[in-house]
Parts: C-alpha cells; sequence; structure tokens
C-alpha cells in the first residue's frame, strides 16, 4: 500500500462502502491524507442506493479524504453496469485504486476457465480508459472483514451477493468451499496464485491484435490465441475460449468453412484473408 501512495501523487480510490472498499480507504488515508479522492459511484440499481454511497463518502471524509457521489446510468446487466463504474471513475483523470483480493482472483480464475480462455486479475490494468491499482490482490477477505471491526466501522453488505443467479455469487458460496473440502485446506491461495501466473505469462506472450489470416497462421498457438482475444477485445466482441479456438481455425484450418459465432447475432468470418467481425441477419 505505501508504495502505491508513494509512486502515484494523485489517486482516487473506488468505494462501494463494502467492507472491502472500506479497508482499503481506510489503508490510503493512513498513507496519504487530503491527496486521494474516494468515488461512491451509485448504481442507481437498488431502493436506497443514494444513502448507500453518501453514507460511504461521510466515513471516507472522516478518514480526511475528499470524497465525492457520482450517480450512473447502470443499464440492465452486470457488464453494461461496469462499463458504466469504469467511465465514472476515469473521469477522475487519475489512477484509481479498487479493493479486488484474493478471493475475486480466484474466482476470476474459475469464471474465466469456464469460459474456456483462463485469465486472472493484474495489479495494474486499463479499463473503459481507467488506469486501476488494485493492490489488495494478496489479502484475503478476512483480512478486510477484521480491518473493518478494527475501525469500529458498519459495512455495507450488498444484495446482489446473495443472488444466487449470478455464476460468480455461486462460486463463492457453493464451489470455493467444496474445493476447500476436496483438497482439506484453503482453495482459495493456490487458485490466485495459478490466476497470477497466468496474468504473468500474458504479459510475457503479449501479442498485438491483427486481422490478417497468413500472420495468425505463422504464430506459435499460444501468441495466435492471445493476438486473436485482444482483436475481438478491440472490435468490442465477446472473448471466449470456443470463440478463439474457432477464429483460429479460420487461419490455420482454411477449407471455406463458414463464421464463428461469438456472441449475440455477432459472427467472425473469414474475407480475403481477413477476419471480418459481422452481425447476423
Amino acid at each position: 500500500m505505501r508504495s502505491v501512495a508513494r509512486e502515484h501523487p494523485r489517486l482516487s480510490v473506488g468505494l462501494s462502502g463494502g467492507p472491502d472498499s472500506l479497508a482499503l480507504a481506510a489503508a490510503l488515508a493512513a498513507e496519504k491524507r487530503g491527496e486521494i479522492v474516494a468515488v461512491c459511484v451509485d448504481h442507481q440499481l437498488q431502493e436506497g442506493s443514494r444513502a448507500v454511497s453518501e453514507e460511504a463518502a461521510r466515513q471516507a471524509r472522516a478518514w480526511g479524504l475528499a470524497a465525492k457521489v457520482v450517480a450512473v446510468d447502470a443499464g440492465r446487466g452486470e457488464a453494461e453496469a461496469r462499463v458504466a463504474r469504469y467511465r465514472a471513475l476515469a473521469a477522475e483523470g487519475v489512477p484509481v485504486c479498487v479493493a479486488h483480493t484474493a478471493e475475486d482472483q480466484a474466482e476470476t480464475l474459475l469464471l474465466t476457465a469456464l469460459r474456456g480462455q483462463t485469465g486472472g486479475m493484474a495489479p495494474r490494468a486499463e479499463i473503459e480508459g481507467c488506469v486501476v491499482l488494485r493492490p489488495l490482490l494478496e489479502a484475503r477477505r478476512a483480512d478486510t472483514e477484521g480491518a473493518c471491526r478494527e475501525l469500529g466501522v458498519e459495512p455495507w453488505r450488498d444484495p446482489h451477493n446473495e443472488r444466487a443467479d449470478f455464476r460468480r455469487v455461486r462460486i463463492r458460496r457453493e464451489v470455493l468451499p467444496l474445493l476447500g473440502d476436496i483438497v482439506g485446506g484453503d482453495a482459495v491461495a493456490p487458485l490466485a496464485r495459478a490466476a497470477a501466473q497466468t496474468v504473468d505469462d500474458d504479459v510475457a506472450l503479449d501479442t498485438a491484435p491483427t486481422d490478417d489470416c497468413a500472420e495468425l497462421a505463422a504464430l506459435p498457438a499460444a501468441r495466435r490465441r492471445r493476438a486473436i482475444a485482444a482483436w475481438l477485445q478491440a472490435s468490442g466482441a465477446p472473448v471466449t475460449g470456443w470463440g478463439i479456438e474457432g477464429i483460429g481455425k479460420l487461419c490455420t484450418d482454411w477449407h471455406g468453412q463458414g463464421g464463428i459465432a461469438v456472441g449475440a447475432r455477432l459472427e467472425v468470418r473469414r474475407v480475403g484473408g481477413k477476419l471480418a467481425l459481422l452481425h447476423q441477419l
């Protein structure tokens, strides 16, 4: 935490009022007062959300931080809410610290593996034009809960974290405990380490996106997968392992086959030796 505060003269922190973000805001406040702004994003998805954000901002000010509440149109789903949140954080024009923990890292590894493309969260990333820092990736939720108890603050409990129709919630509440029981110990730590190693591999094998099928066919498989994933991301299309595999075959095993579905009414076709993202009729 000290190195983050030292390396960045100006910072913001995403503060929901939950235990993780409260613990993060308090730690940053202890390191550097007056140069950090807590941004409390009100997604307006739940009754009373404004009051929750205002209370989080009040607590941040009590610790000596500047704080503001920003209301956003979160759309209709998790993905749209995430985009709206990061765009609001990007508007500050400074790096933002977010409170992802080792549990979040482990959950991300399992979720991405179920999509056929393993991944993890990097300590530093850029999302929707926002420079995102994650100083708590090696911390545990028990640590953030304990910090809140020591500070004498009562964190907000997001009702969405109880919804069994969210895959991440079911992994958190059902899968991780089951894996812990199977291995006879802590399943989060090794999964989080594996996710971090995946991030390191992605950095080492980072490959620029390209739509040229000949160029993609000439790449080693690991780099070809990453180039296709980067191209899909740059095109605004979903990234899945199945999609990447199918698109790869358009380059390495071309025999006039049809397009590869990559999302709702989206497909990738090979046209004139290039990849093309097309809307299905």
